[in-house]
């Protein structure tokens, strides 16, 4: 748990976690040596040895002093690395989470991270203000204690020392199933997150076809998984907890039991046995308080270990010194394939070059691979095998700052910030003028969506963009790219789902787009695949064909099939006078 904590707290810190820690055990060995001190009181007081028993009383005054004084430095270094964490790990996390790469970020991943940077960071806190200072306080201090006994009868001493297995196995059992059940609880508790954030993200397609929430099988299964993982985690930990407690209790039963056999066999007297029980009971009471917090212990001490591997997830590789650019606004593909994790090749011995300001038309079957490539040139990975050039330059010899500066990108599903309209569009170039951010979004066709909105500029898209449709948040991703003037505009399905008034701006705004930037489009609607410069046809990773629309047209392969399935597809009309049957 220590190398986990120095981690999550930042080697700046380490020191600090150490001096903590060093002070916590000072204290606890403190005040097990101020209990013991009550034996030789207590004996001295019952015997009647006024003087002597001041004496002892004088000592246990110093280190109940000295007790004091360790136990304020711990408590306070622990609430200040209680702080640090707060006011910290966010800011860490954000800064080792922009340097990860993007494919990184799937479902699963970003919704255990938004549990772990809340809830989870809160766990984390407590540990140094609730948790570990009972605990460590529990172990040592019952440590002293039985050391103790050891110098005042060996056999009271060796019974506690024999205790402690039977104390240490049953509590590590406890805080291990403890441990168990709250990982299963936390994943429960993430997929059911997931599920309602889905079920409220796409109310638009469930209601669409009478998907209720009584109705809605995934969110109903969610839900019912959580709510067992958390009874069974009840049912489960609680009679470890109290087999927890009963072997300290019984621990403190077998001290008692061989105090008064001693004493029936007159090896001690009946002063000293009372002395002796009452430090005892000092050995016994701190146990229960471990045992007590042991479990949530063993829960921070999870979400410790979740977010210290998102700290130890290995960032992008970056160069010391990025590449400078030798052939601007070109990127290529030289000899590559790719397979994402655990999964089958998804390019093979890919090989094609895009100069500056063309425009490259990628078609192909679903699963061709025609995202892969948009995701490679935006370094979300490295290529298994071969190069991938932006601006002549290997995208892992440019900065991650470099590489994005050269690319833009404009997705079919876009997200829009809930802010105003023209933040939205600013997000490509935050210093623009509002001369250049009113000249992007004419062009892109945003100005017509501006003159007939309530606050024109300023008002709010909502989250995600929900007062937009579908077209014109399209629009105003478009405006972003033009604003940006990225070198290289990367178009995934950017047309497609599109109404032919928000498919004309959007034909406007790629023909403005071809004139400043190098356009690499991915898409089904055959006006954007005829303007190509070179089309380029995939089929299963591979490159099966390429050149332009009449080149490929007469080559009569894969190309030309699409070509008259898309025209008839684009020829079909509903009869609007069908004849009664």
């Amino acid at each position: 748990m220590i190398r986990s904590l120095v981690t999550l707290l930042g080697p700046a810190h380490a020191a600090r976690l150490y001096r903590y820690l060093a002070w916590l055990v000072t204290s606890a060995v403190l005040q097990g040596l101020a209990v013991a001190l009550l034996v030789p009181i207590l004996h001295t007081l019952f015997a009647g040895d006024l003087p002597r028993a001041m004496v002892w009383l004088a000592g246990l005054a110093a280190m109940a002093v000295l007790t004091c004084i360790a136990h304020y430095q711990q408590a306070m270094k622990g609430f200040a690395l209680a702080l640090v964490v707060l006011t910290t790990l966010h800011d860490r996390l954000g800064r080792h989470l922009a340097s990860l790469p993007l494919g990184w970020f799937n479902s699963e991943k970003v919704g255990r991270l938004s549990r772990s940077a809340t809830s989870g960071t809160l766990m984390v806190t407590g540990l140094f203000a609730h948790y570990l200072g009972p605990v460590v306080s529990g172990v040592v201090v019952p440590a002293t204690v039985a050391l103790t006994l050891f110098i005042f009868d060996w056999r009271l001493g060796l019974t506690a020392v024999l205790c402690a297995p039977l104390i240490y196995f049953t509590h590590h059992g406890s805080a291990a199933a403890i441990g168990r059940n709250d990982a299963r609880v936390e994943a429960a508790a993430t997929r059911a997150g997931n599920r309602v954030v889905e079920f409220a993200r796409y109310q638009h397609v469930l209601r669409a076809f009478g998907r209720t929430q009584d109705g809605y099988a995934p969110l109903q299964a969610a839900n019912l998984a959580q709510k067992q993982a958390g009874g069974s985690m009840l049912a489960q930990t609680f009679p470890k907890l109290l087999a927890g407690g009963l072997t300290v209790q019984l621990a403190f039963a077998l001290l008692v039991g061989v105090g008064i056999a001693l004493a029936v066999r007159g090896d001690i007297d009946a002063i000293q046995l009372v002395a002796l029980l009452a430090l005892a009971a000092r050995f016994v009471g701190p146990l229960a308080e471990a045992a007590a917090r042991s479990g949530l212990l063993r829960m921070a001490a999870n979400d410790l270990d979740q977010l210290v591997d998102i700290l130890r997830e290995s960032p992008l590789p970056q160069p010391a010194v990025s590449q400078a650019l030798t052939a601007p606004g070109s990127f290529a593909f030289e000899h590559v394939s790719f397979a994402y994790a655990s999964g089958p090749t998804v390019l093979r011995d890919l090989t094609f070059t895009a100069a500056a300001h063309s425009m490259t038309a990628i078609v192909g079957a679903s699963g061709s691979g025609k995202t892969t490539v948009t995701r490679l040139l935006m370094r979300f990975f490295d290529a298994s095998e071969g190069r991938v050039k932006v601006g002549g330059v290997d995208v892992r010899e440019l900065s991650n700052e470099a590489l994005m500066a050269q690319l833009s990108l404009v997705m079919q599903d876009v997200y829009l910030f809930d802010d105003s309209l023209e933040a939205n569009i600013r997000v490509g170039r935050p210093d623009a003028s509002a001369q250049q951010v009113a000249e992007a979004a004419r062009l892109a066709g945003v100005d017509e969506i501006v003159a007939r909105l309530p606050q024109g500029w300023h008002t709010p898209v909502g989250e995600g963009g929900a007062s937009l449709s579908g077209g014109e948040r399209q629009r105003v991703s478009l405006a972003r790219a033009l604003l940006k003037r990225a070198p290289i505009v990367l178009l995934d399905e950017a047309t497609a789902a599109l109404d032919p008034q928000n498919e004309a701006f959007v034909q406007a705004a790629i023909r403005s787009l071809k004139q400043t930037s190098t356009v690499l489009i991915i898409a089904h609607r055959l006006p954007t695949i005829m303007a190509a410069d070179q089309i380029l046809v995939l089929d299963q990773g591979r490159l099966v064909e390429a050149g332009t629309h009449a080149q490929l047209l007469a080559l009569d392969g894969r190309y030309s099939g699409f070509w008259r399935d898309r025209q008839r597809a684009g020829g079909w009309r509903l009869n609007a006078r069908a004849q009664p049957c």
